[in-house]
């Protein structure tokens, strides 16, 4: 244990004194160092993490967690197969839906769009759609002739409630005259922001016996979508949907759907730490560095302290404590910064757009409207612990080569 000499002799040693003043800015350069080091990986961490966090739970809360899948004839007898598999532990619901794609067109404006039939009650339970309804609501599809739109796809063609939106399909009827598209007219009853560019404008929705009309389905369904409660359990839970399915359709999960594109997020965030690590290594080195250079310039002191009956212990231990405080300070400061940083990321992201007046942050290429950032206890409590253990690492040597230096070498000068 350090006694209270001891932590005099290294508190003393850190503060500057005439002479010393080179050592003293290569100590306050390795403690900025580790302080950037931390925030930068805390930071980074912390988006890395809400990226994946907002993209998997809006990937999944949009398109559930697992499906039964047939071909284009579609499945048959779905209701009784969506009760089977709401039977099954875990599964939370269970919901048919008819899919296809369409050309939208308004107001002089086309896109291409995915087109949804669901029961509106079902569409309006969904977690991802709770607060996300900007105009009308889902329960108005319940009368038919209704279409729900994304507010960025609305937006794009200038809609608003009450708007007719028509809907082309790929397709047609055949005629004796070749064929020709199937085209109807919806009256726009719901706008919806779930907040992930994709979803907002390329989607939209009808009723389940309007959907199934229009892709000519007639008494079937594309799909019918499992969610259940926890994701990361799919694959524990595959034998029991299966056996419910029986045998009808094929079950494809978001693992399978997403794996290449959650596996390269992961990937990308196992880089990052590492890369980032080295700014802190780096900074643990120049603790090496100052540290040495202070026992250098501190060569006498230590010959004194050695002949009043100083042991080398001592010794060890008061730099070990000199440079052990340099990287609790600076791995401290790092943290405050990088939860500051964090917790505050899309806020500065805005006051950064507003000053430079350019978009750092185009959500048609990052997907998601807004920047996110999630801290994790777990990952910024590795961060800080890294921090440490290099900080002390990093005072190993200098404090061993303290303890050896002898007295009379020292003093022999003097």
């Amino acid at each position: 244990m350090l006694n209270p000499a001891e932590r005099l002799v290294a508190f003393r040693y850190l503060r500057p004194r005439k002479g010393e003043g080179f050592v003293s800015l290569v100590a306050a350069f390795a403690l900025i160092g580790i302080a950037l080091g931390v925030g930068t990986l805390i930071v980074v961490l912390a988006v890395m993490n809400g990226f994946r966090h907002e993209l998997l739970g809006r990937v999944l809360g949009f398109n559930g967690h697992a499906s039964v899948v047939a071909g284009p004839e579609g499945l048959a007898d779905f209701d009784a197969i969506a009760a089977r598999l709401r039977a099954v532990p875990g599964v939370v619901e269970a919901v048919p839906y008819a899919e296809g794609q369409a050309m939208a067109t308004a107001n002089g404006v086309s896109a291409g769009v995915v087109l949804r039939g669901m029961r509106p009650a079902e569409l309006a339970a969904r977690a991802i759609f709770a607060g996300a309804v900007r105009q009308g609501s889902f329960a108005a599809l319940e009368a038919g002739g209704k279409i729900a739109v994304g507010s960025r796809l609305a937006q794009r063609m200038g809609l608003d409630l009450g708007d007719r939106l028509a809907l082309i399909s790929p397709k047609g009827t055949a005629t004796p005259f070749g064929t020709v598209p199937r085209i109807r007219s919806f009256e726009v009853a719901a706008i919806f922001e779930v907040g992930m560019f994709e979803y907002d404008s390329s989607f939209v929705f009808l009723a389940l016996p309007d959907a199934q009309t229009y892709l000519d389905l007639t008494d079937r369904v594309s799909a019918v979508e499992i969610m259940i409660e926890d994701p990361e359990r799919i694959r524990e839970l595959r034998p029991g949907l299966l056996a419910a399915t029986g045998g009808t359709g094929r079950l494809v999960d978001w693992q399978q759907l997403n794996r290449h594109f959650f596996a390269a997020l992961e990937t990308e965030r196992n880089v990052m730490f590492l890369i980032l690590t080295l700014i802190i290594l780096v900074a643990a080195f120049n603790i090496v560095t100052g540290l040495t250079m202070l026992v250098r310039s501190k060569g006498r002191d230590i010959a004194v302290l050695r002949t009043v009956g100083a042991t080398r212990a001592a010794i060890v231990r008061i730099f070990f404590l000199a440079g052990a405080a340099l990287g609790v300070v600076g791995t401290l400061a790092g943290l405050v910064l990088g939860l500051a940083f964090a917790l505050n990321v899309d806020t500065i992201r805005q006051g950064l757009e507003a000053l430079s007046g350019a978009e750092l942050w185009a959500a048609e290429i990052r997907f998601l409207s807004q920047l996110p950032a999630r801290v994790e206890v777990g990952a910024t409590a590795r961060v800080v612990a890294m921090g440490l253990v290099l900080s002390f690492l990093a005072t190993i040597y200098p404090a061993l080569r303290a303890a050896r230096l002898d007295p009379v070498e020292a003093l022999r000068y003097e």
